[in-house]
Formats: C-alpha cells, structure tokens, sequence
C-alpha cells in the first residue's frame, strides 16, 4: 500500500451541515459537463459550477434534505435535480437553458437568486435516508428509488398526467415496498448473469439484498399488475433475498454501504456478472462478483462510511474508493493493488465521480464535506498506474532504453550491470565527468 498527495484542489463557500447521501456529482444542465450538488440541513440546495467557490444556482427546499441526485427521473431524455427531505418532500428541478429562460428574463437573477420554486413538489413517506435514480426492472426507463430509516424501501415511477414527451405534468406512482431486516445504507443496481438489473440494498454485518421487481412478472394481466401494486401500497411485501457475504465473521450490527455496476475492462466472456463492493464501518471492503462469489476482501485500520467507483488510471475499468470518517480514502483495484490518500479534516460526506472543474472537461474527483463546514474537490485525480513499480522495470519495457544500453556496451539482460548505470545516473551524475577531466 502507498500514499499519494494530491494537491489540485478547489475550496467552495459553504456555511451548512450536510447528510452523507446529500451530495452527488451529475449534468445538472444538460451541457454534458458535470455539476456538483450539494443539500444543507437547513433545506437549501447548491449547485456549484466550474472552479467558482460560490455556487452557481441556490434553491430551497422543504425541511432537510437528506438526500439529492441528478438523473432523467420523469424519463424525458434530459436530467432533473432530485432532492428529497427527512421529513418526505420531494422536489423537482430543471437547470437547462431552456428552463432555466422560462423562470426569468435575467440571467443573473438564475445564478444568484434564491426565490424561483421546485419544477414539481410532491409529498412521500418520510424518514428519508437514501435514494437511487436507476432502471431497477429492466425496461429502459427510471424508476426511483428511497430508502428510509424505520428498514423500508420503496419504488417509485412517475407517470404523466397528459400525453406530453416535452411538459413535466404528473406525479410519483408507488410501485412496490419491501421491508428488509437491517437498517437500509445503501441502495445500488448490478447487472445480474442474464444482463438484467438487479436492485441491491446493504444491510448490516456485511450483508446485502437483492429486492425483487414482482411487478414486471405482472405485465402480462393489466389487471393483475393493478391489484399488486395495490398490494404493495397497503403491505410491505417481503420479495427480498438476503446474501451474507463469505470471509470472517462480522459483527451483525455493523453498519454497510454498497457500490454496483463496477466497470470491467474487456473480457473474453460477456456473459460474466457485473462486480460490486461492500465496505463495513469497522475497516472491511471486499469485491464480490455475480451474487455470491468473493474475488478479494482486504481489512484496513479506519472505520469506513462511503463506497463509490472511480476511473483513476483511465483504461475504463473503474476502482473501489472507500473513505473514512478521518479523511483517510483508500483506492483499490480489481487485483487489490491499494493506493491511499488523506485528507486533513473529519469528513462528514463524501462522493466521487466526473466534475468539469477545469479546462471544459469533466475530469477523475474526490469531494470532501467536512464538518468545519467546508467543501474540497479534488479535481485531477489521475494515476499512470495503481500497481507499484520500479524505474527498471518500466525502462525493460521501453526498447529505445535497449537500444542505449547496447551502445554504452551493457548487456540488456545484465540486472547487477542496468541497476548500476541507473543509480550512478540518478544519485552520481557528475561522477563520469570528474574521471574525464582527471
């Protein structure tokens, strides 16, 4: 394991207290580039853009905000802002041009105004905790999804209220509710061995469910499909499969997150399950594949309290970032090679993804909230590698670096004879000098 130091990074104003899940990266605006979104206890809602410390859009919302996200909810092929309070208010926003011209003539009153309304306000079930914006069923579409913290989730869809591809007239449709037995941390969807979604929940002790979509079984009777959604409205179903994870014995209260729908680079079999990993507050994170098989666990000394996937090496496969409540942040790839960073204040949020920080282009990120009320981006989180090397073995890779060796009359494949020219070439250079001239 080594330690990187990082340090382009962007200190953005903020005066609030945040709740873990209530900070995400996404395209706000639709311009591609991404956005960060970030919601307060107090029930404002920031939108920072660029490398600008103050934010770009200021929204308020009904009581706290424990959750937000970005994503194409109401299934209009353009992103909305979601955010959804502990006290179960959902709101709606939409920060394209488009709208966003709708909402004033002035361009300056939208970046610094703080009285124009949600798009759509809709009141849900309360004690929100966590929620995922994801086709969970498999038909193409978004549904979403909260988890609360009395141990429910339920899933929501919206529907129109008029035929309309453009207007964003209806409501949240509950689709079904599960009760699972553990507390609900994380929510995520991993693609199961026949390419379908599968919704997935941690629970405690280093566990996990995959909640069942029973609706979709229904589509063939609309009638059916009418009297399980019914069902699911008045009694929480118990479509659930619970899966311990294999390795040593956890403590069953132990508090887990979840990350699914790993990136892979190319492999030879396309019909493999999808990864995904799990992270414990007590310093465990494990890489699973398909619904039962462990590919590797590894224990680290910091209780950890956020999972998310990261391209760092940017090769397309994506890495496991897991963050501690100190700041100590661990970087793992699918072989478990480990690299670290720390970060210097206590952490009370943490997200990672793309953020168009600089240059015009989204770019690797780490996002810190801390509890001094301050917000840190890590803007270029890039590695050439995450596997530790030497100079020597990247050089044998190089041949122009054989070339060379054979014109200084060294044998290529004399390790005594290439670790001394390279140590009197980086520690003794003048030292050939001094025997010419004498």
């Amino acid at each position: 394991m080594r330690s990187l130091s990082y340090v382009q990074r962007v200190e953005l104003d903020f005066s609030g207290s945040v709740f873990p899940h209530a900070v995400c990266l996404g395209d706000a605006d639709n311009d591609t580039l991404n956005e960060l979104v970030v919601g307060d206890t107090s029930g404002k809602l920031y939108v920072y853009k660029n490398d600008e410390s103050k934010p770009w859009i200021t929204r308020s919302c009904r009581g706290m905000v424990t959750c937000v996200g970005v994503g194409d909810v109401c299934n209009k092929g353009k992103n909305l802002v979601v955010s959804v309070s502990a006290e179960g208010w959902f709101h709606l926003f939409d920060f394209s041009p488009l709208a966003m011209k709708s909402e004033t003539s002035s361009y300056h009153e939208v970046q610094f105004g703080d009285e124009q309304k949600p798009l759509f306000t809709q009141h849900i079930p309360a004690n929100t905790k966590v929620m995922l914006i994801k086709d969970i069923d498999g038909d193409g579409k978004s549904e979403l999804v909260v988890g609360y913290t009395d141990r429910v989730v339920r899933a929501f869809r919206w529907e129109d209220s008029f035929d309309s591809p453009d207007q964003i007239v209806g409501q949240l449709v509950l689709l079904k509710k599960w009760l699972l037995e553990g507390q609900v941390d994380s929510l995520s969807v991993n693609p199961g061995i026949d390419g379908t979604p599968d919704l997935m929940v941690s629970q405690p002790g280093c566990g996990y469910a995959i909640l069942l979509c029973t609706w979709k079984m229904d589509s063939s009777s609309s009638q059916e499909a009418e009297a399980s959604s019914a069902l699911s409205s008045d009694s929480p179903a118990r479509d659930v499969i619970l899966h311990q994870t294999s390795g040593r014995i956890h403590n069953k209260n132990v508090s887990t997150h979840l990350i699914g729908s790993i990136g892979q680079a190319m492999k030879e079999d396309s019909q493999k399950s999808g990864l995904f990993a799990l992270c414990t507050l007590d310093g465990t994170v494990k890489l699973m594949e398909g619904t039962d098989k462990l590919l590797w666990s590894m224990q680290v000394d910091h209780q950890l309290f956020a999972l998310e996937k990261l391209d760092v090496t940017g090769n397309g496969q994506e890495d496991v970032v897991a963050c501690a409540w100190d700041g100590q942040t661990y970087i793992i790839d699918h072989n478990r090679s480990v690299v670290r960073f720390q970060v210097d204040e206590n952490v009370s949020a943490f997200c990672a993804g793309s953020y168009a920080c600089k240059d015009g282009k989204n770019s690797p990120c780490l996002v810190y909230v801390s509890f001094n009320y301050k917000i840190y981006v890590y803007w270029r989180v890039e590695l050439e590698r995450m596997e530790s090397t030497n100079l020597a073995k990247v050089l044998e890779a190089n041949p122009e670096f054989r070339e060379l060796l054979q014109k200084l009359n060294i044998d290529p494949n004399d390790g005594a004879a290439v670790r001394d020219l390279l140590h009197n070439t980086l520690y003794f250079p003048n030292r050939q000098k001094e025997s010419d001239v004498s």
